[in-house]
């Protein structure tokens, strides 16, 4: 194994990585060589990869290298890139942190996979999840994913394997996917730029029917410019890939209310999304206070968080006795409720028209990005259902709302936790507009924000 003091430390973003290959300043071959070397050095401690490509890998970045001395114009030229392990990568199996699931490799690419390989991405490897990606904590029969800025806690989930990935340096950008926050809480927990899009921007196309259109894909990044650049591969408007200051003054409402009796709000947390709307105070926006109106019954989101799991392992044909005990639980209770009708969409209407009453006369929300620091990594998939639902509610209960209503959402670092010894972050929301146009707001108003108060890159730059 190699030393992590002899391994090529994660210098470059993936845009200078793409320019630099373009321009022939370096090759995807040696930028896959490296990044390699990163996993065989910092993977063993914190558990980010489910299978590492190695080989292939090499292979597929001689062809990137052979299409840019073609003259091909790659957005993402050499770029190596994890994959979340819940969508299809040709050639590999999917198992989706359960060993009920096949080990049969996949034949063909998920179409985000594809149009990231088309833009010269490199998949380097797949990354883990809990089992089904039900959990906001990454841990499951093949291992703990910890967080690299302090292994003792979890780095969220169920992205968790993608944003330990990032935020090692192991790699620069890495897809993952958002159906409960999925994007958001290891972002947050991991000093990590995240970004949910909007219902319909990105292809979806995860399990039976992406937890009913709660789920996204989208990109984890160390810095705007490269969250922007991969969500515009992902949803091929290469448009988003620009990203300007915004460019009037917006009115950001900041919205720190609890959204469960189940949670409480660590004062840090609450003070990191003051400190940011001192930021965008001070850049000459108008920031007012405001509630939003979560649902005091939980049930239309909880019943799609549970029965949406119990669809997706009826679509991959897994019997509930050879899956973990508190997914078991889960599936069962998911069964149930659209047995009582509790997936009508009636309560979910009204939600939609309560919550666009009340941000009606704002651009963009701001929220803390978790409640509190996430919990010790281990041993989460050994333990009993409610005690997951109990710490997974109670520390991260921001993000799923936003999945519920289909409007695109994002993380950004925001300080330091000194207690936990984690970074700290904020949750930005926009109303879907059509084009992409919610999202290249989040990335201008994050964009702002970073230029204002700049974060470390990775747990290697925090001193």
């Amino acid at each position: 194994m190699s030393s992590p003091d002899a391994v090529p430390a994660l210098t470059q973003t993936a845009v200078e990585t793409a320019a630099a290959v373009r321009a022939g300043t370096t090759t995807a071959v040696a930028e896959t060589r490296a990044a390699l070397a990163r996993i065989e050095a910092l993977d063993p401690a914190l558990g980010a990869f489910q299978l590492v490509r190695a080989e292939k890998a090499l292979a597929e970045a001689a062809a990137v290298d052979a299409r840019v001395a073609a003259g091909e114009h790659l957005a993402l030229a050499g770029v190596p890139i994890a994959i979340k392990d819940n969508i299809p990568v040709a050639g590999e199996p999917m198992r989706e942190g359960s060993a009920a699931t096949s080990a049969e490799p996949r034949p063909a690419d998920h179409e985000v996979v594809a149009r990231l390989r088309t833009a010269g991405a490199v998949v380097v490897g797949l990354t883990r999840v809990p089992e089904l990606c039900v959990f906001g904590t990454t841990d499951s029969v093949y291992g703990t994913t910890r967080n690299p800025h302090n292994p003792e806690r979890t780095s969220g989930g169920s992205s968790g394997g993608s944003a330990a990935a990032v935020a090692s340096g192991m790699v620069a950008v890495a897809h993952a996917a958002d159906g409960m926050g999925s994007i958001r809480i290891p972002a947050a927990n991991c000093g990590l730029v995240g970004l949910k899009p909007g219902s319909g921007l990105v292809p979806a196309c995860m399990g039976a029917h992406s937890w009913f259109g709660m789920s996204e894909n989208g990109p984890l990044a160390t810095t705007v410019a490269d969250a922007a650049l991969v969500l515009s591969v992902m949803a091929g408007r290469p448009e988003l890939a620009e990203v300007r200051m915004p460019e009037r003054v917006l009115r950001v409402g900041l919205a720190t209310g609890i959204p469960t009796p189940l949670a409480t709000l660590d004062p840090q947390w609450k003070a990191a999304a003051d400190r940011a709307a001192d930021t965008l105070r001070a850049a000459g926006h108008e920031v007012v206070e405001l509630r939003i109106p979560y649902p005091a019954d939980p049930l239309p989101v909880l019943a799609r968080w549970f029965a949406g799991a119990a669809d997706d392992a009826a679509h991959e044909g897994l019997a509930d006795r050879d899956l973990e005990p508190r997914v078991r639980a889960h599936v069962r209770a998911g069964r149930r409720l659209r047995r009582v009708g509790a997936l009508r969409p009636g309560p979910v209407e009204k939600l939609r028209a309560r919550v666009e009453a009340a941000t009606a006369d704002v651009d963009v929300i701001l929220t803390p990005g978790l409640a509190q620091a996430g919990p010790l990594a281990e041993g989460w998939h050994r333990r009993g259902w409610v005690a997951n639902l109990r710490a997974n509610i109670g520390y991260a209960p921001y993000a799923a709302l936003w999945n519920l209503l289909g409007w695109p959402a994002a993380v950004v670092p925001a300080g330091w936790h000194d207690g936990a010894r984690v970074p700290l972050a904020v949750q930005l929301v926009a109303n879907p507009t059509a084009n992409g146009a919610g999202e290249a707001l989040l990335l201008s108003v994050a964009a702002q924000l970073e230029a204002a108060a700049p974060w470390r890159r990775t747990a290697a730059d925090v001193g």
